[in-house]
């Protein structure tokens, strides 16, 4: 294992010999919050984050901070005094494993779903949304982020934020509270964690905050100049629909929306990511949805996938490492293809530096991204029979594949790196609309499949790949009775499928995988002036399953009826009949680094 520690520097990779032999490492991940039968509470599936062993430090970043406007709370961090391997030396002062442990609640009372993220240095920490409340229900809930990738950031002392814009007054009256804080791990002696030299926020807040983007024009974009001697390079993005955004997966070309009476600009979104206005690679979207969407019961307890703790996706820029490292500045952009007001985005650059060489050289050889315009194909089935009804669909797909090739002068000579990319996106809305009845589903299915590869000359070392598909499916059915009274029933499944490879030529080091499913139905009732009067079968379910080739697995179901916790079981299908995963394993879908 000597020489794959030296080739890919990662903490798996570095791991994988230790953990075999060491069973004391592992951590039983468990749902958090704590969950009880009846309970109207957040219940959520989702693991915590695996700890290694050791007592950590905790830095607090802010203890009960009140949300009732608009003004980020700012907070200061120092990193933990004595703690870590090189604490001495601020540095070089490395952990094991760094872990953001969040807690948010809201008062009762009336309040829609808000964004909420927090930042130090201008680097997110924390993106999500929030629970919403009922006139009897106060809801709180716990995240986690591994921020390990992040450690460069937390070596210095800086000033951060956070943001949770919130309104209250006599018609919205909950008040969002929350606490968060840092943990840091001990370095292991066995376990060599290698994390990016340096990290850089894209966007101009010293503090934090996202960028708005409206259109496909629009970018969020920083112009930097890097070190001299980078060796990886990987963007972390994060999209975050919003306005007329914030349901795009169910809207329709803007030629077809007035005809079946729904949102137009279309239902393609993609992150497309640049380097001095060269595309440099895609991060696929997932239609995340938040606790008011579409029928806020559908979420109480458990709301949709990611919801409350979005994930990032992380683009592998290293093709593009011996070009950035000629001491120039260079523009580093994302745009949102198909943006129709807004999208908030941020991204934070990680950089991996070569220690042996001062200065890095290279460039692109090769580039397919270039010249793919991500224009998707659109059809449609619709038939108006002249009166009003209408029935039919419309279907927007776009597939492409690309290679992205460059190489660099290390240390260890020229290594070429290859980015190989298919992604795919397959959106079909179908409509039934008559006097009675108005019928609309969306089935959508987003995949991207990508291999990064590395060698020198004709030698491998190593392949990456990662596998992702987002499947959703939307039913929204309203039926008018004849006294005018209405009926709105929708049920919902979100997917979040991923899994990951790490190969040394024929060999396979890791493999990891992660099913995140969320289903929810809930019926709407409403008289014939439109009033709200009550609601019926709600249900939902929820299943998180993770599981590598170091035999770590994690099981987890809750179910719900009523808006209360109706079953949860926690380990079936794994050894023993419980969960057990290995410390540095993800199984939250968090990414990992090569």
């Amino acid at each position: 294992m000597k020489q794959e520690k030296a080739i890919y520097r990662s903490l798996v990779f570095a791991c994988l010999s230790c953990a075999l032999g060491m069973a004391g490492t592992a951590f039983a991940a468990d749902a958090s919050p704590a969950l009880s039968i009846g309970s109207r509470n957040v219940a959520v599936a989702d693991p915590a984050v695996p700890r290694p062993p050791g007592k950590p430090c905790i830095v607090e970043l802010f203890r009960d901070a009140s949300f009732a406007d608009f003004n980020p709370h700012p907070y200061g961090y120092e990193p933990p005094k004595g703690c870590g391997r090189g604490a001495h030396d601020s540095d070089r002062a490395s952990w094991s494993k760094v872990v953001l442990e969040a807690d948010f609640s809201v008062t009762a009372g009336r309040q829609y779903d808000r964004t909420a993220s927090l930042w130090l240095g201008g680097v997110n920490l924390y993106f999500g949304t929030t629970q919403e409340p009922s006139s009897n229900l106060a809801p709180s809930w716990h995240v986690e982020r591994d921020l390990t990738d992040y450690s460069a950031l937390l070596r210095d002392a800086r000033r951060g934020q956070a943001v949770i814009g919130n309104v209250v007054n006599g018609t919205y009256t909950g008040v969002i509270h929350g606490s968060a804080r840092l943990l840091f791990y001990p370095s292991l002696d066995h376990a060599d964690v290698s994390t990016a030299d340096a990290v850089y926020p894209l966007g101009a807040d010293p503090l934090g905050s996202t960028t708005t983007l409206n259109s496909p024009a629009d970018k969020l974009a920083k112009t930097l100049k890097l070190p001299r001697n980078v060796e990886r390079i990987y963007l972390d993005v994060f999209a975050q629909s919003q306005g007329s955004d914030e349901f795009w997966y169910s809207c329709v070309p803007d030629q077809y929306a007035g005809e079946v009476d729904a949102c137009g600009g279309g239902n393609f979104r993609e992150a497309e990511i640049s380097i001095d206005g060269q595309p440099a690679g895609i991060a696929p979207i997932y239609p995340w949805i938040y606790t008011g969407g579409i029928d806020p019961y559908l979420w109480q307890p458990t709301p949709g996938v990611q919801t409350l703790n979005f994930m990032p996706y992380r683009v592998d820029l290293t093709p593009f490492a011996g070009l950035i490292s000629n001491g120039a500045p260079h523009e580093i952009a994302v745009n949102v293809a198909g943006a129709h007001n807004s999208f908030s985005v941020t991204a934070a650059l990680l950089i991996y530096q070569d220690k042996r060489r001062e200065q890095v050289t290279g460039q692109i050889t090769r580039n397919t991204l270039a010249g793919q315009a991500p224009t998707p194909t659109i059809s449609s089935t619709l038939t108006d029979d002249g009166k009003g009804d209408i029935d039919g669909s419309i279907t927007t797909q776009l597939a492409r594949q690309s290679i992205i090739e460059g190489y660099a002068d290390t240390s260890r000579g020229r290594v070429y790196t290859l980015v190989n990319q298919a992604v795919s996106f397959d959106n079909t809305q179908s409509f039934v609309i008559d006097a009675s009845t108005y019928h609309q589903t969306t089935q959508q299915l987003t995949t991207s499949n990508s291999t990064s590869a590395q060698r020198i000359g004709s030698q491998s070392l190593g392949e990456y790949h990662v596998h992702v598909d987002y499947p959703l499916y939307l039913d929204y059915n309203q039926q008018v009775a004849a006294d005018g009274s209405s009926t709105v029933a929708s049920s919902v499944l979100q997917n979040d499928n991923q899994s990951t490879t790490l190969n040394l030529g024929d060999k396979v080091l890791y493999e990891a995988h992660v099913h995140n499913d969320v289903s929810a139905a809930d019926t709407l009732a409403f008289d014939k002036n439109g009033n709200y009067t009550g609601h019926s079968g709600q249900n939902s379910y929820q299943s998180f399953d993770f599981g590598d080739s170091l035999n770590s697995c994690y099981q987890t179901n809750v179910t719900s009826a009523n808006g209360s916790l109706s079953a949860y079981s926690e380990g079936q299908g794994c050894p023993q009949g419980r969960n057990h995963v290995l410390w540095f394993a993800h199984p939250d879908g968090s990414p990992y680094t090569l």
